[in-house]
């Protein structure tokens, strides 16, 4: 589990998420090159470390997936979150019925019920965020950090990283 320093980094990322329903999925291509698509976020479980999706086994996010499960989902809204982290494929007939809706079934054309359909768990690894808007505290941010001496990254508060422990695995 990740330490204490990195738990409000988490919690913070959750929440920064929470709302958003669509990531850009990126995956490694059997080639080599880098895809993204949109995906549909079913669950944020962070405290078990997992963000769930839904998607088809013929499809090439399915096959880039089995030749290479690193990944990395990028969610922009009223902020700006990037997490990389290994997927697999989950065959969990309970909670594919709980994820599929009207919207999924239409998207995809199928139902809970298909063989073809799957479920995709995405362990986190690493995670940054940005916030951003127009918030009084990210205006005053940015004016501190362009007349200090220091760095943009340095104490940066509208910024973080969390690095998820890999013992856990």
């Amino acid at each position: 589990m990740a330490d204490q320093t990195n738990e409000k980094t988490i919690k913070n990322i959750k929440e920064l998420i929470k709302d958003e329903k669509v990531a850009m999925l990126t995956t490694v291509s059997t080639e080599g090159k880098l895809m993204s698509r949109p995906m549909h976020t079913q669950e944020v479980e962070m405290d078990k470390e997992e963000i769930w999706f839904i998607t088809e086994k013929d499809t090439e996010k399915y096959k880039d997936i089995m030749h290479n499960p690193a990944v990395n989902l990028a969610y922009a809204g009223g902020s700006y979150v990037s997490i990389s982290g290994t997927a697999e494929f989950v065959q969990d007939e309970k909670k594919k019925k709980e994820y599929m809706n009207k919207i999924v079934e239409k998207v995809l054309n199928t139902s809970a019920d298909d063989p073809n359909v799957v479920l995709v768990k995405v362990k986190p690894e690493i995670a940054e965020y940005w916030e951003s808007g127009l918030s009084v505290n990210t205006v005053k941010e940015f004016a501190k950090k362009v007349t200090s001496s220091n760095s943009i990254e340095e104490g940066n508060d509208l910024k973080d990283t969390v690095r998820f422990e890999e013992d856990k695995r």
